[in-house]
């Protein structure tokens, strides 16, 4: 069963929408890349005149402080939604002290750290900067954040390592780069959860979570606020279930 939502996960999840409905949360939110630095201060990409932003009908662009506020509000959401929420983050200029202090705030609920490794390092903007080989999915758990063992994990020879090397997705649409790629989804539903669990993804993007829920047979709800990405996420989500 897939339920698919056109609009702002906020809008629906402030509403107590989703409340206890999920099993497990995949997502990534948006990284905020177009906040960059200009002489020792922040400042958009468009001022720089740097690249293009990355998502078409989002500016990409807020304040440090709105940035941390924002994810505040969407982890205080997810864990009550689901059990266990999987959300990645890339750490760039844009966001890295939002996080940081993000990471500090959820202690109580940030359970482990994974380190996705892309293999190929992707090439920084600037030079003297560390190219970006890896992101990590911070894993919340509602209920017992104390202990490092799973009590939903089901790995395949009892123990799991924390760095999957795992290459990045293919660009499926002209306009969002950020896809995630199969493999890894494939990864978290295997060991987390079982056939008939309910997988949620406020940030659907090209849908490529619901992709692979389809053919894991898992249930999915999925919210994009851009309606050309839902649109395309949708049309692939419904293909892969009648393809199954």
């Amino acid at each position: 069963m897939n339920s698919l939502y056109n609009g702002d996960c906020l809008d629906y999840m402030q509403n107590d929408m989703f409340v206890g409905q999920a099993d497990i949360t995949i997502t990534s939110p948006p990284y905020n890349m177009n906040l960059r630095i200009r002489n020792g201060k922040y400042c958009s990409r468009q001022i720089v005149k740097e690249l293009t932003t990355k998502y078409k009908n989002y500016d990409d662009n807020l304040s440090m402080e709105d940035y941390y506020e924002w994810n505040k509000k969407i982890i205080n959401y997810l864990i009550q939604i689901s059990d266990l929420v999987f959300y990645n983050v890339q750490f760039l200029t844009g966001n890295k002290r939002a996080l940081f202090k993000l990471i500090g705030d959820y202690n109580e609920h940030l359970k482990e750290v994974i380190i996705w490794n892309k293999i190929n390092a992707q090439p920084a903007m600037s030079q003297q900067v560390l190219n970006s080989q890896y992101e990590v999915l911070l894993v919340f758990d509602k209920h017992n954040a104390i202990s490092r063992q799973f009590d939903t994990g089901t790995f395949d020879r009892g123990t799991l390592s924390n760095v999957w090397d795992i290459k990045r997705g293919k660009k499926l649409n002209k306009e969002h780069g950020a896809t995630f790629p199969e493999a890894l989804v494939e990864k978290i539903l295997h060991n987390f959860t079982k056939p008939g669990d309910v997988v949620f993804d406020p940030f659907m993007g090209t849908g490529t979570v619901g992709v692979v829920c389809n053919k894991m047979n898992r249930d999915f709800i999925g919210v994009e606020i851009d309606q050309d990405y839902f649109n395309f996420a949708k049309e692939r989500i419904n293909d892969t279930r009648t393809n199954n």
